[in-house]
C-alpha cells in the first residue's frame, strides 16, 4: 500500500514531545522536577518540549523517570511485514 501522507521527522518528534508533556503534567511533575529525576538538563527538557529535539539517550532517561521505559523497549516489536520478500528475508537470517 502506498502511503500518500507520510509524516516528517519533525512532525513525529513534536508528537512524541506532546505525549511526554501530557504524561508529565498528568503525573504533576514540573519540568524542573523531571530534570532532577532524569538527569537531563532543564534546558534540554524545555527545548524538547518546544521543538521535539532531543537525543535518544535523554529521551530514554526521561522515559525511565516517568516510568514508561517499557514503551521504548517495545518500540518496533510488532511491525507487520510489508511484503512477501520481507517474510523470506526474515526466515533466511
Amino acid at each position: 500500500m502506498i502511503n500518500l501522507y507520510q509524516k516528517t521527522w519533525t512532525e513525529i518528534n513534536n508528537e512524541i514531545a506532546q505525549k511526554i508533556i501530557r504524561l508529565r503534567k498528568r503525573k504533576k511533575i514540573t519540568q524542573k522536577e523531571l530534570a532532577a529525576r532524569s538527569g537531563v538538563s532543564l534546558g534540554s527538557i524545555k527545548r524538547f518540549e518546544q521543538s521535539g529535539e532531543i537525543s535518544l539517550q535523554s529521551l530514554t532517561k526521561i522515559a525511565i523517570a516517568l516510568d514508561v521505559e517499557g514503551e521504548l523497549e517495545n518500540l518496533f516489536d510488532n511491525v507487520p511485514f510489508a511484503s512477501i520478500e520481507e517474510v523470506i528475508n526474515e526466515q533466511t537470517k
